[in-house]
């Protein structure tokens, strides 16, 4: 069997109405996916970054949604995440 698990930087405060929401580090993400690996002493098949449309969008259902909406680029938010591919 396989299975997967995403690492998103976490959004550390919203936007305001003149400011941008703002986010973890990639980095973090990075050293989330490590420790997990680390811990869970996993059989990696795969690593990848993925990036997505509107991510954090409250009609969306985050990193597992399969169908992520967007209506140009203007109105899109793109996010980057690690997805970790492993035996279970």
């Amino acid at each position: 069997m396989i299975a997967y698990r995403d690492f998103v930087p976490h959004q550390t405060s919203g936007p305001g109405f003149f400011s941008n929401a703002k986010y973890e580090s990639f980095d973090a993400a990075l050293r989330a996916a490590n420790d997990f690996v680390v811990q869970q002493s996993l059989t990696v098949l795969n690593i990848e970054t993925v990036v997505l449309p509107n991510v954090w969008d409250t009609s969306e259902e985050g990193t597992t949604d399969v169908s992520i909406r967007t209506s140009g680029e203007m109105s899109s938010t793109w996010h980057q995440f690690i997805r970790v591919w492993y035996e279970c």
